[in-house]
């Protein structure tokens, strides 16, 4: 089935027009006259004729191009149209980066806290960063459960940081009921971790 060796596609090179170094299954190596080479898969889904976009070599290599090309035809033949999976992934990938917990928290920083004092704005920005972006940040919020924010205040915790903590668990709820209200997540976790943090020693 494959026609291709490394040594042609690194060999490969620019003519005045466009053309093709095909390696088998409708897999094929463009390869453009400024030089650049793109892998692409032509296939038929839905009566249609499409192409998709594989990589770009060297990034990708024939052997990662003929791994991408087989998981292509492996969802066509499970009635998937790898193109539109690939553009619901990047919708998704883009909407649950908008709705990060990193994200939603600095909105609510800058809407919320934006009035206190300067003092208090450092403090709160740098507990964000030090004690929840690390472990939270890029989970979208409404996927972060209570084991999730009580694990990031334990490591909190175990630094010796009680009070620290509790603050920390103070500021997330204000965060999740911030996402709450703006329709970003439905539940505030930190309700359910009452009692769960060590208490201070007076």
């Amino acid at each position: 089935m494959h026609n291709l060796k490394t040594i042609q596609v690194k060999q490969a090179q620019p003519k005045q027009n466009p053309w093709k170094l095909a390696d088998g299954g409708s897999l094929y190596l463009l390869i453009n006259p400024n030089g650049s080479k793109y892998w692409r898969y032509d296939y038929r889904y839905g009566g249609k004729k499409k192409t998709m976009a594989i990589g770009v070599y060297p990034e990708v290599c024939l052997k990662k191009a003929r791994e991408k090309h087989l998981e292509a035809r492996n969802k066509i033949n499970d009635g998937i149209d790898p193109n539109e999976q690939k553009r619901i992934e990047k919708l998704t990938c883009h909407i649950n980066t908008a709705n990060s917990f990193e994200s939603i928290a600095l909105e609510w920083f800058n809407t919320k806290v934006a009035d206190k004092s300067e003092g208090h704005r450092k403090r709160t920005l740098r507990a964000l960063q030090r004690d929840l972006f690390p472990t939270m940040g890029k989970i979208p919020i409404i996927n972060i459960s209570s084991p999730e924010l009580l694990a990031a205040l334990q490591r909190i915790e175990k630094r010796g940081a009680i009070e620290t903590a509790r603050r920390a668990k103070q500021t997330a709820g204000q965060i999740f009921r911030y996402a709450i209200a703006t329709g970003r997540a439905e539940r505030d976790p930190s309700r359910d971790l009452d009692g769960a943090l060590k208490n201070p020693v007076k």
